[in-house]
């Protein structure tokens, strides 16, 4: 027997009362905002996408029939906005930068990363949320970068059976549902899914506990070096599988030798230019905004957000968000400051 959903705060939205809609959805914002951005990479469109889909339910919420949650009939608004929006011939790849120097071969050219930050302050929710029995991945490693940076490899619904599915825990049965698929359908795209997520996530060991002293020692190292230009003393902390990236750039370094050549590039570009780090967090990881002292202003410049993935005592990938552009959301000096207000020191 289907069971039809009803209450009195339903029946009042249900008949236009924005302040009831409001109370039932306002308490779902976070985590579809969440999931906007896990399937666009983007947290600019996430917002964006998120304001469609409350503006999509709200004038459809006469037509909600009720057999599923309210949650989940959102989710299927949400995800298909999403995959609208993949579509979407307007949606323009972010500019990628030219490197104003000699860099060595990459690795690879990827395809232009839409991927952005995401503030660690917009995640304390997480951390009660209970996904789906059906879920593979755990709260913190769904919002990784390099996850984030995996799925955007993905089609726009291979990458929807698998967030819903293996990130969120709805059923096949329901995933069928939110996309208009088959259940054969969803199956199929969730093999070719995890097949790609394979190759594109080596196998990580357990990274040490947020602001542990273990991660801390690590980090210190790490800054160390950065701040010294000492290529071999950052290598020597990144894994043999290690990547560097740097969206929206489209070059990308595979394991130690590649990156310290492309590291040692930068250093000598910026030779001169001492660096200065700021600690911050995102997308429950280690970051760094990353300043120049510029020798003919003595100011120090932002030049991008550095986040670390962390795999047991080393470094399994370096993303660098180039330019100054995320660093205020996070708080930090976004514009030429003065030298006193960055440090070295975490």
């Amino acid at each position: 027997m289907i069971t039809i959903l009803s209450t009195p705060l339903l029946e009042r939205a249900s008949r236009g009362d924005e302040l009831a809609f409001r109370e039932l959805t306002d308490p779902l914002r976070r985590e579809l905002e969440l999931h906007c951005y896990r399937m666009l990479g983007s947290l600019h469109d996430a917002e964006d996408v998120l304001q469609e889909t409350m503006l999509a339910a709200w004038r459809s919420l006469a037509e909600f029939e009720r057999r599923a949650s309210l949650r989940t009939w959102l989710y299927r608004i949400a995800t298909n906005r999403c995959l609208n929006a993949l579509r979407d011939a307007s949606r323009r790849p972010p500019v990628a930068p030219e490197p104003p120097f000699p860099i060595p071969a990459p690795t690879r050219m990827s395809d232009p990363h839409w991927l952005e930050p995401y503030p660690e302050d917009r995640l304390g929710w997480l951390a009660d949320a209970v996904p789906g029995p059906a879920a593979r991945y755990e709260a913190r490693e769904s919002v990784e970068i390099t996850f984030l940076g995996a799925l955007q490899q993905l089609s726009g619904r291979q990458r929807a059976v698998l967030v819903l599915r293996d990130v969120l825990g709805f059923r096949a049965d329901e995933t069928a549902a939110m996309l208009e698929m088959s259940v054969d359908a969803v199956k199929s795209a969730l093999r070719r899914a995890r097949t790609t997520l394979a190759e594109e996530l080596p196998d990580r060991l357990t990274p040490p506990a947020a602001r542990s002293p273990e991660e801390r020692d690590l980090l210190e190292r790490f800054v160390q070096a950065f701040v010294a230009d000492d290529i071999d003393g950052m290598v020597a902390l990144v894994t043999e599988h290690a990547w560097f990236r740097m969206p929206p750039a489209n070059h990308e370094y595979h394991g130690p030798g590649p990156i310290g050549r492309f590291l040692a590039a930068i250093a000598e570009w910026r030779t001169g230019m001492p660096a200065r780090v700021l600690p911050a967090r995102v997308n429950f990881q280690p970051a760094l905004g990353v300043y120049r002292i510029a020798p003919a202003t003595g100011l120090a410049m932002p030049v991008g957000l550095l986040v670390l993935t962390l795999t047991g005592s080393q470094i399994a990938a370096l993303t660098w968000f180039i330019g100054p552009t995320y660093m205020g959301r996070l708080g930090l000096p976004s514009d030429p400051c003065a030298p006193e207000l960055v440090s070295d020191r975490l």
